[in-house]
C-alpha cells in the first residue's frame, strides 16, 4: 500500500510574548533592545480561528523523485 506526504502551507496570527528585568529595556525611550523581533526568546501562540490554507500538495512518501543516479 501507498504511503502519501500531505502538505499545507499555512498562514496564522501568532501571538509572541517575552517575560523581561526593567534592565533589558528603556521604556523611557521606547526601546525594546534586544526584544525588537520575536525570536526563540519569546513564546508563541496561535490565536484560534486566524489559520488559513494558502497551498496544498500531496507526494508519494519513501520515495526520491529527485533522485539523479536513475536513468
Amino acid at each position: 500500500m501507498k504511503k502519501y506526504k500531505i502538505t499545507h502551507l499555512i498562514s496564522a496570527d501568532f501571538e509572541a510574548t517575552a517575560i523581561v528585568d526593567e534592565n533589558e529595556i528603556d521604556e523611557k525611550i521606547n526601546d525594546l533592545k534586544a526584544y525588537k523581533k520575536p525570536d526563540s526568546k519569546f513564546n508563541f501562540t496561535m490565536l484560534k480561528g486566524t489559520e488559513t490554507i494558502t497551498r496544498t500538495f500531496y507526494e508519494e512518501h519513501g520515495k526520491n523523485i529527485n533522485d539523479s543516479t536513475k536513468k
